[in-house]
């Protein structure tokens, strides 16, 4: 265990040391973290030596995701959101579905030896994109601001909306639920995970932002202890919901976006800790993801397999996010753009892991074809995003000019 500790620990030190520059290339985070895992792990030198049951790597990831999106959300400038909103509103409402829809039927033509509900949940696990890949993007000033928080929304809430999906795909290829009765019972799901959700982040940020102003009236609060309200905030969020039935996701992006109104002047100052603590979550999640999935995976790999990871990232993708901003008046390159930088992280290995987790007869081919998708994702977008962006707002810079 010291061992295995000593390695992870000594790693964050010293990416730590080099990120900055590291940011400035091509490589981003995730691909280092992730190498490194591949590396140490039993594909590789065979050194991490952790106990990383199915269990623990999923509530390390779900921890993460939610402190990502509670950070994110935080961060949004809702001035330009509100004037922006039916871009993500599109994006969610149509593009979303009709990924799910088309992943579908992608798999089922590759014949990618798995069932039809396999490729249903196969389709959902990679349909949520990733907040953390995105921002490159995302905190880049010169995409317009419309298509940067249209997309930091969507891939706040796709996830979310995404886990109630998941879950009646599972119950269905468990055999659990008779007849039509799971598809009936997946309206009242949605409906329950969306709205416990949303309640429980508006009402415990509210409830806390008050706590907050309460006790800085009275100088209760130190410079050390005012690292901690976020980061308890935004698990708070996570957690309440989840035990209340409801999607923790969902709960933290609500009440990162709440808090991020409420606490505009201070902002800045309160979120700097979580975003650290953020980024620390995600490298360890990574670096397990790189050690014990792919580890465990990697013997299900195949040309099929590849092939509908690959096919994922682009038609599956944009194809539907093109359909679904028509008529918006954006242009055809916005559209591409919107369309491929959708990558896919945390949500899906979150997802991965609850269907590794399941003992599916194929849980380790669908868990293969994440592995593959994320991994792809973490490269080509890692390569792409800055290039693609800079040309991009320079070129939507002289349209509006002219």
């Amino acid at each position: 265990m010291y061992e295995s500790l000593a390695l992870v620990a000594g790693f964050a030190l010293v990416y730590s040391t080099i990120a900055g520059g590291i940011e400035r290339t091509w490589v981003s985070g995730p691909i280092v973290f992730t190498a490194f895992g591949v590396l140490i792990g039993p594909v590789g030198l065979d050194l991490l030596s952790f106990e990383t049951e199915g269990e623990t790597l999923r509530t390390l990831a779900e921890l993460t995701l939610a402190l990502v999106l509670f950070t994110d959300a935080a961060n949004a400038d809702l001035g330009v959101l509100r004037k922006t909103l039916r871009l993500p509103v599109r994006l969610l409402l149509i593009g979303l579905p009709l990924t799910i829809v088309l992943g579908y039927f992608a798999g089922s033509l590759l014949s990618v030896h798995l069932s039809a509900l396999e490729v249903a949940l196969v389709a959902t696990m990679l349909a949520p994109t990733d907040a953390a890949l995105g921002k490159a993007v995302v905190d880049n000033a010169a995409v317009p601001d419309d298509v940067r928080q249209g997309l930091n929304v969507e891939s706040g809430l796709n996830d979310g909306i995404c886990v109630p999906i998941l879950f009646v795909f599972l119950a269905l290829a468990r055999d659990v639920g008779p007849g039509a009765e799971p598809w009936s019972l997946a309206l009242g799901l949605v409906a329950e995970e969306l709205g416990i959700g949303l309640v429980v982040g508006v009402v415990l940020t509210g409830l806390v932002v008050q706590l907050l102003k309460f006790a800085a009236r009275h100088h209760w609060v130190t410079p050390t202890w005012l690292q901690i309200p976020v980061v308890a905030l935004a698990l708070t969020c996570f957690a309440t919901a989840q035990f209340l039935g409801g999607s923790g996701f969902i709960a933290a992006f609500t009440g990162g976006l709440l808090f991020g109104y409420l606490e505009r002047k201070h902002r800045e100052m309160l979120l700097r800790a979580a975003e650290g603590t953020g980024d620390t979550f995600a490298l360890i999640t990574w670096v397990i993801f790189g050690s014990a999935v792919i580890g465990q995976a990697v013997g299900y790999f195949s040309w099929r397999l590849v092939l509908y990871a690959v096919l994922s990232l682009t038609l599956v993708r944009m194809l539907p996010v093109f359909l679904a901003l028509t008529g918006t008046g954006l242009s055809s390159e916005s559209k591409l753009f919107i369309g491929w930088f959708g990558p896919r992280g945390l949500a899906s290995i979150v997802f991965g892991v609850i269907v590794l987790n399941a003992n599916l007869p194929n849980s380790g081919a669908m868990t293969m074809v994440v592995a593959c998708t994320v991994i792809l994702s973490i490269l080509a977008h890692g390569v792409t995003a800055n290039p693609w962006a800079r040309a991009y707002g320079k070129r939507s810079r002289q349209t509006h000019l002219h």
